[in-house]
């Protein structure tokens, strides 16, 4: 068991999601009191993202984690105005939040290269300054990374996400029998016959208490919140993580994992989503399917059955509600269309939301000239007065 376990935590090991670093701006160049040159300013730190880095790959590169500028050049007599320190760029993945040591946001990076500038190089010696250079910023980064993908898996441990996610893609995550079989988020891509992509993250399973940091915690939560859309995935005969731990049907695990992201940002639950009732292949699997069905059409008539703490401010509307097993490949087919066409809809709707606002703030645009303009009678008794 000890050895098992060891395994295990040198897995996770292997995927980092947090670093801190240290950055510090060049210094500025010497100025030139006798014939009043200036000095070069110091280099900039910025971090810039790129798609085929990891934070791994940064720490095992730059083990130290420390990232300094250039210093400007001296103002001399063949240069009297010192050139800029080199700058200094920080490769990171996609996905990046950056906050200084007070837990101050700095920025996000989600595209290819964006770049975000965390530390900014002394000014050169100069009059002003009395020839003398200033230093640069010296600052403690956070980089936190928060995975984006398309679709973003939630359940309870060994309700089968990465049995799931093997079938609709082309990722091979570690699947066993024990609870915690994903303890790093695993990246597959849904592909379709006519090239379509669709990124899908695996995620730790959750637990009760999540949102408190108990289980994977906030390791878990903080990567659904930049997938566009969730697709929850249940086992039909419900969940029990130990012996020690209460069993949990099917539409019970439903509505806590909605009060677990409920309790963590609110404003998960408004993201579109997907209800994937898995392992069918079982015995009984059908009339549980048909029981959660029922539930789930008719939530008020079960929600007194259960605790208050248990139950979400706001039931989560699925788009969509597929049967499959995972084992089989049942319903795996009819899971990926609807994965699709969900997204097609979503983008669809952003888009008219998008072109809507732009028509808005045209004929916004077009208000105000309109009432910036003089009117005829202006103009005609401005000539009046001209004449």
């Amino acid at each position: 068991m000890v050895c098992c376990s060891r395994v295990l935590l040198r897995k996770y090991g292997d995927f980092i999601d947090n670093l801190r670093l240290f950055t510090r701006g060049g210094s500025g160049g010497m100025g030139y009191p006798r014939l009043g040159g200036e000095g070069g300013k110091g280099g900039d730190v910025w971090v810039v993202a790129h798609n085929k880095m990891t934070l791994k790959q940064l720490k095992n590169k730059y083990p130290q984690k420390r990232f300094v500028a250039g210093e400007g050049a001296n103002s001399r007599v063949s240069a009297l105005k010192g050139s800029k320190g080199k700058d200094c760029e920080i490769p990171v993945p996609l996905g990046i939040s950056i906050t200084d040591e007070n837990g101050k946001i700095i920025g996000e990076l989600n595209k290819e290269k964006d770049r975000i500038l965390v530390a900014e190089g002394g000014l050169g010696g100069k009059l002003l300054t009395n020839f003398l250079p200033l230093k640069g910023q010296k600052r403690v980064i956070h980089l936190d990374l928060k995975l984006i993908a398309d679709i973003g898996l939630v359940g309870f441990p060994n309700a089968g996400k990465s049995s799931l996610l093997s079938k609709i893609s082309h990722a091979k995550p570690a699947i066993a029998d024990y609870a915690f079989t994903t303890l790093k988020p695993e990246l597959g891509k849904i592909m379709y016959n006519d090239f379509k992509q669709i990124s899908v993250a695996d995620l730790p399973g959750l637990i009760e208490g999540a949102h408190m940091n108990k289980g994977m915690g906030h390791k878990f939560l903080k990567h659904i919140e930049r997938t566009k859309q969730l697709l929850f995935v249940v086992d039909v005969s419900g969940f029990q993580l130990s012996s020690q731990t209460q069993y949990r049907t099917a539409f019970e695990t439903i509505l806590l994992l909605s009060k677990e992201l409920e309790l963590y940002r609110e404003e998960l639950q408004t993201k579109p989503a997907l209800l994937a009732v898995n392992k069918m292949d079982l015995p009984d699997a059908q009339d549980k399917f048909h029981v959660l069905m029922n539930q789930l059409q008719n939530p008020k008539d079960f929600l007194h059955l259960f605790e208050k703490n248990v139950i979400p401010e706001r039931t989560v509307e699925f788009q969509h509600i597929i049967p499959i097993s995972a084992v089989t490949g049942e319903g795996i087919g009819e899971l990926k269309n609807c994965i699709r066409k969900s997204l097609d809809e979503h983008t669809n709707q952003e888009n008219d939301a998008y072109h809507k606002k732009q028509l808005l703030n045209l004929r916004i645009s077009n208000t105000i000239s309109y009432s910036e303009l003089p009117s005829k009678n202006a103009v005609t008794s401005a000539r009046i007065d001209i004449t």
